[in-house]
Parts: structure tokens; C-alpha cells; sequence
């Protein structure tokens, strides 16, 4: 495993979910703030970690995996505390449900589909878009903003990170199909497997 700048910022994001879920339980006031700021600390790192082995050059197959296995694990068990807390905080814990099973079965989804496609040898037909990107950005943006759940300046933070996540779980679903559509002439036609 090469030993990156790039790889240890990814190393990193997947130490601090553990720290993110005990901050997030911790009985002291102001625990959901530290763990929204640790969150969003992470967030940061998931897209300056691949910008960075761009420019350095330290792009790896290693890195490749692991950036997306962190990014996920993070939104997953962000999303999932989010919903065990959902009751005390915002009491929408059913709509909740809802989008937290179309954001984590979205990207259920799509690994296994770029699992298959990589079989196939087609791993380039289900590349990352850019409304993966901006759907990550509003993700990330909502999670945060739920996380800190308490007002800034006024500003009711949980509810309006409650709308980004509605956009969130909708750009999930367009560009799921977005994916699905491009994997589909491969699902139709009799493809060789790679040996």
C-alpha cells in the first residue's frame, strides 16, 4: 500500500467515523456541534484527498478503492445516527426512513453495479459524473447542517439540512438511473466475462 499524502487523509476520514458517533452520543451540550464539525472536517478531505493525488501525482489503485469504501462508511453511519435521533430532534423519523433507505440502497446499488461492470470490463461506463459530484455536495451539506441541528443566527440549521437531504435523495435517484442507463446495453447483450 503506498503510503500517500492523498491515502492518509483517506486513512484518516475512516479513523474519525468511530470519533464522529461517540461525539455524536456524548451527554455534554454541545456534543452533535463536535461531531457536525468533525463531519464536516471529513467532508472536506473527500474531495481535497483526490484533488491532492491529481496534482501530486499520487494516484493509486489502493487510493481509487478506499476513497469511495470512506466516503460511504462516513454518509452511512451519519445517516443512521441521524435516524436513531431523529425523534428528539426533529420528530420526522418516518420521511426520514424514507430517504435514508433511497441514499445508503442508492449506493448499494451502484457499487455492485461498478463491481459488475469492472467484470465485464466496462468500469468506465459507470464512472463518477458530475451530478454524482453535486449530489455528494448536497449530501454532505445536509448531513452536516442535521448534525449540528441547533439554530445559527436564527436559521432553523436541522430543518433547512432536512431540504437539502430531500435534494440529495432526489439527485441519488436521477443519477442512479443516470448509472442504470448506462450499464443497461451491457445488462441486454451477452457479454464475455474477462478471464
Amino acid at each position: 500500500m503506498p503510503l500517500t499524502i492523498p491515502n492518509v487523509l483517506t486513512l484518516l476520514r475512516l479513523a474519525v467515523i468511530p470519533i464522529v458517533l461517540g461525539l455524536f452520543y456524548l451527554p455534554w451540550p454541545h456534543a452533535h456541534q463536535a461531531a457536525a464539525v468533525l463531519f464536516a472536517i471529513a467532508a472536506i478531505t473527500d474531495w481535497f484527498d483526490g484533488w491532492l493525488a491529481r496534482q501530486l501525482g499520487q494516484t493509486s489503485k489502493f487510493g481509487a478503492f478506499l476513497d469511495p469504501v470512506a466516503d460511504k462508511l462516513l454518509v452511512a453511519v451519519s445517516l443512521v445516527m441521524l435516524l436513531h435521533d431523529a425523534e428528539t430532534v426533529g420528530g420526522r423519523s418516518g420521511l426520514l426512513s424514507l430517504l435514508v433507505a433511497v441514499i445508503i440502497g442508492r449506493e448499494i446499488t451502484i457499487s455492485a453495479l461498478r463491481e459488475w461492470m469492472a467484470e465485464l470490463g466496462a468500469r468506465t461506463s459507470v464512472a463518477v459524473g458530475m451530478v454524482g459530484k453535486v449530489k455528494t455536495g448536497f449530501q454532505m451539506t445536509a448531513i452536516w447542517m442535521m448534525l449540528w441541528a441547533e439554530p445559527i443566527f436564527g436559521l432553523p440549521i436541522y430543518s433547512l439540512g432536512f431540504g437539502l437531504l430531500f435534494v440529495a435523495a432526489a439527485l441519488t435517484v436521477y443519477s442512479m438511473v443516470v448509472y442504470l442507463r448506462a450499464a443497461w446495453p451491457f445488462m441486454r447483450e451477452d457479454h464475455q466475462l474477462k478471464p
